[in-house]
């Protein structure tokens, strides 16, 4: 089976509901030594794109991921990026907010930790939760000392929404390219993985009860993500809705796409200047000399 980034783009202005997209696909490998052979290519591509997206110093990329628990973006991010040079690429997981970040605004903390030119960011989980867990609960937002004539939960997920995409438009407006991954998973995948964790004493800690309390607010948060993509994608800033049953499959999906967007980049090594190459054929010789 063949695929493309494109084939699971949220585009722009498309009518589209989330239950329509697929949490499986067809597999992509025809083995596990199949899909570590294809999963390696796209690494050995992203790994030079890298190097050459540090060295030229004009563009950065934020890879942001979200997804219900268990959906696979912490080992998303473990496999797709094994090849990336760790000084060239940082991970921030956000958890719930400090005090100091209760203070400020509900972007301030992501603003903190962009990507600076030539690197790479990845946001697992991010500023969307304010527009996901905070509406599934808008409890939430009484702890954020939001002024009371500011508090209109019937205009506020708009606004936020249009702050979103403001901040993605000036990002992309100055060399920041901003990929969004939704790994869409179902609801039984999700009720077999906690399974998992819970029968693997390795894996207990994982689980929480709150794991399980979640699961009754499913409708709620499929019904956010569906309101936030759609309010949220864009030509500059995508939302891709990755099939998350196959964590496989998902990974060389993920990869693929981070690959193709650099690829987009107008980028190149930089070059010296005819001066420059001369004194570096000076400092050659003298390199030679002394060797010989």
């Amino acid at each position: 089976m063949k695929i493309t980034p494109s084939d699971f783009i949220a585009r722009q202005g498309e009518p589209w509901e989330l239950h329509q997209r697929p949490t499986g696909i067809a597999p992509l490998y025809t083995s596990k030594s199949h899909y570590k052979k294809k999963l390696k290519k796209q690494i050995n591509k992203m790994s030079d794109l890298q190097r050459m997206l540090y060295a030229a110093n004009e563009h950065s990329v934020l890879i942001i991921f979200q997804a219900m628990d268990a959906a696979g973006k912490d080992s998303a991010i473990r496999h797709v990026m094994s090849g990336v040079n760790p000084q060239g690429c940082q991970v921030h997981s956000f958890k719930h907010p400090s005090e100091s970040e209760l203070d400020h605004d509900f972007l301030w903390r992501a603003n903190q930790v962009l990507p600076e030119r030539g690197r790479i960011g990845i946001f697992n989980r991010s500023y969307y939760e304010e527009v996901l867990i905070a509406r599934v609960h808008p409890e939430i937002l009484t702890s954020q000392r939001i002024p009371d004539e500011d508090m209109h939960l019937q205009h506020i997920w708009r606004e936020r929404f249009r702050s979103i995409n403001d901040l993605e438009q000036h990002l992309n407006r100055n060399g920041t390219r901003v990929i969004k991954f939704f790994l869409h998973l179902s609801k039984d995948e999700q009720g077999k993985r906690f399974l998992a964790r819970i029968d693997n004493p390795d894996k207990n800690w994982k689980f929480t009860d709150a794991d399980v309390r979640e699961r009754e607010f499913w409708p709620q948060y499929m019904q956010a993500y569906e309101d936030c993509i759609a309010s949220t994608t864009s030509n500059e800033a995508p939302w891709y809705i990755i099939p998350a049953d196959d964590k496989r499959n998902a990974r060389l999906i993920i990869a693929k796409t981070i690959v193709k967007t650099f690829q987009s980049l107008d980028m190149h090594y930089p070059e010296v200047d005819e001066e420059r190459k001369q004194e570096l054929q000076c400092l050659r010789r003298q390199l030679a000399d002394s060797s010989g």
